[in-house]
């Protein structure tokens, strides 16, 4: 029974946000349902010590203090991350680093070789433009027309364009920053030890799938690599060249600030830094007062739409996981996935496959992770199993799922200014999406202990 009410509110979540609901208000309200099911079957919302004395009246306390834990450290962090990328953006810094990149492009002649390092560098500009969507439009701006000018075909320069957003490596990624919390795990070690290494190999494996499925599909469609006349769009901007290094300073001071080559900071200490040293930078450059503070409002305007939309997301999937854990799915599905043997194994690729899935009924690859993220430290503790094992797979495939989506932001900007069918590029994209979800599994269960 319990089982079956998990699965038809998980069914009910992914049918309405793909229709386009809100993907807040719709995992608000199915945690809270499953939460009023709960006190229904006589479980028990909240401890009795923090009881407000009344069952029903405990799922809303539940909100509250949620509301208050997500909202305190873990959001703090998340918002002024998503700030200094904004500010990042406003100033400049992020077009340079892609010219830059986008540049040496221009001298490799051979197109699917070019394809090939175009992919590589886009994968690193994800450290700068960490929003999918803004990472497709500005490759779509700039690399995109270089390629096509190389004889790489409007698919498969497209494909290119869609794909490094699908693997995270950025360690102060908002993603990667929530699971390091929930695991218990240090940023950089979750980041460095286990994350990391499990990018690379998945980076490599869908760099060498793009470049036979690309060429398998082109020769398919009887294209023939032939470079044509197209102008390449550059990007514009004033700022000098070392902007570039400033989109990179929160990683550099995660690695410096570590407690043994410097005085161990935490990461909001980090990055307000940054913040300070670069507004220090603008203002050298620019000694003018009155813009450097307009541009610091860039900043705060960002924080304020991380809370409301990565950090109340937070609170919502939060209510909805406790309403699965408190209802009995989590222990109905743990003991489900004990029956069938090889727990820790099964489990891992089960949440993956899950989170993937859900990610492209969704289109987003937010969502599905935050929603099944907060189960992973009861799932962990239930069977004796290491969170960062269950955590890491799940990141990624949220991103890979939502590279498979045709209803996803990247994708449909992307096909758009391509010109070509969202589905087509779903096509383009699937084969190394695949491969990549495969490596992904296999080098967890190789690197990570379970």
């Amino acid at each position: 029974m319990e089982i079956l009410i998990g699965l038809i509110t998980i069914i009910a979540v992914g049918y309405y946000i793909m229709k386009g609901y809100s993907a807040t208000g719709i995992l608000l309200t199915a945690g809270m349902f499953l939460l009023l099911a709960s006190v229904i079957l006589g479980h028990q919302v909240i401890p009795a010590d923090k009881s407000t004395g009344s069952a029903y009246l405990d799922v809303v306390e539940y909100v509250k203090d949620l509301l208050l834990k997500r909202g305190g450290g873990l959001g703090m962090l998340i918002m002024i991350l998503c700030g200094f990328a904004a500010y990042m953006s406003h100033i400049g810094a992020n077009d340079m680093v892609v010219k830059l990149a986008a540049h040496p492009l221009q001298y490799i002649k051979s197109p699917y070789f070019l394809m090939i390092i175009a992919y590589f560098l886009t994968c690193l500009m994800s450290f700068a433009v960490t929003s999918a969507t803004g990472l497709g439009v500005l490759l779509m701006a700039t690399i995109y027309p270089i390629m096509v000018n190389m004889g790489i075909s409007r698919g498969a320069a497209a494909a290119i364009c869609a794909s490094p957003a699908a693997i995270i490596l950025s360690p102060t990624s908002g993603d990667v920053v929530l699971a390091a919390e929930i695991v218990k795990v240090p940023l950089t070690k979750f980041a460095f030890s286990y994350t990391l290494p499990v990018s690379i190999i998945a980076i490599i494996s869908i760099a060498i799938s793009h470049f036979f499925w690309q060429k398998y599909l082109d020769k398919r469609e009887g294209f023939v690599p032939e470079p044509i006349e197209m102008e390449v769009k550059e990007i514009k901007t004033k700022v000098p060249t070392f902007y570039a290094i400033l989109p990179f300073t929160p990683i550099i001071g995660v690695l410096v600030f570590n407690g043994q080559i410097a005085p161990k900071l935490d990461i909001i200490t980090i990055i307000i830094l940054c913040l300070v040293l670069t507004a220090i930078l603008d203002f050298i450059r620019t000694f003018d007062a009155q813009k450097m503070y307009a541009d610091l409002t860039i900043t705060y305007k960002g924080m304020a739409d991380a809370f409301s939309s990565v950090v109340i997301l937070l609170v919502a999937a939060g209510t909805f996981a406790q309403g699965l854990s408190t209802i009995g799915f989590i222990s109905s599905l743990i003991h489900s996935v004990q029956a069938l043997g090889s727990g820790s194994a099964v489990m891992m690729i089960m949440l993956a496959l899950i989170t993937a899935l859900a990610a492209i009924v969704t289109g987003s690859g937010n969502a599905p992770f935050y929603a099944f993220i907060e189960l992973i430290p009861r799932l962990a503790t239930h069977m004796g199993i290491n969170p960062a094992y269950l955590t890491i797979p799940m990141l990624q495939a949220s991103n890979i799922g939502r590279s498979l989506s045709p209803v996803s932001g990247v994708i449909v900007a992307v096909s758009g200014m391509a010109e070509i069918s969202p589905f087509a590029l779903v096509k383009r994209v699937s084969v190394p999406m695949v491969v990549g979800l495969l490596s992904i599994l296999i080098s967890t269960q190789l690197l990570v202990a379970a």
